[in-house]
């Protein structure tokens, strides 16, 4: 890549065009993904930033960790025997088995995708 140079005084200065951002909101998963690389890879957060990337890294993590997550629930749901009969015959069990599976599925995800 070759870098272009304006004269601004006795100073040459790289004549640096940045990439438009993509201005849509990153979810849950990939905000914790670029607070993660920021804080314990710098150097990948610094080499996705200057080369633009990282809004399309997060999101693309989003959509791992979303895929992911709906994958892990519904196979522990069949695990566990979570159906729609559990589901109208007692509302409260299914409604604790469902959080139970979500933390466990989030937990996973963050060590698979988020935190790797």
């Amino acid at each position: 890549m070759k870098l272009n140079y304006v004269q601004n005084g006795d100073c040459l200065i790289p004549d640096l065009i940045l990439k438009e951002a993509d201005v849509s909101p990153l979810g849950k998963y990939g905000r914790m993904r670029k607070a993660y690389i920021k804080e314990h890879q710098k150097a990948l957060y610094a080499a996705l930033s200057i080369k633009g990337e990282l809004f399309r890294h997060c999101a693309d993590n989003e959509a791992q960790a979303r895929a992911r997550l709906a994958e892990i629930i519904k196979s522990q749901m069949n695990t566990a025997g979570v159906t729609e009969a559990l589901k109208t015959s007692d509302p409260l069990r299914w409604a604790g088995l469902m959080q139970t599976i979500r933390a466990q599925a989030e937990e996973v995800i963050l060590q698979e995708i988020i935190f790797k």
